[in-house]
């Protein structure tokens, strides 16, 4: 496995843990496993939407691995804003 790969998904999937931490620690709530495995699994996906992109990106530099964070982060806080939304109106009637 190439290591500047690695590097990638990693700082990815680290922005989404990031976001999730950060988010449960800003809202004064109780932790909840559930809803921290869900941000694991954007994380996952963001992850691996970084690995798939590596081809296209060429030499993995520090700005690639903060840009890799941030995707990682913004995605876990799109998902989660996401849900939230589909959560407060509800299934059609």
């Amino acid at each position: 496995m190439n290591l500047e790969l690695l590097w990638l998904t990693l700082a990815a999937f680290g922005g989404g843990i990031i976001a999730a931490l950060l988010g449960w620690a800003g809202s004064g709530e109780d932790f909840k496993p559930r809803k921290f495995l869900s941000s694991i699994l954007r994380a996952f996906v963001a992850a691996l939407a970084a690995a798939l992109s590596y081809p296209l990106i060429g030499p993995v530099t520090v700005p690639i691995l903060i840009g890799a964070v941030l995707a990682g982060a913004g995605v876990d806080v799109i998902g989660n804003r996401l849900a939230g939304s589909i959560k407060a109106t509800g299934p059609p009637r």
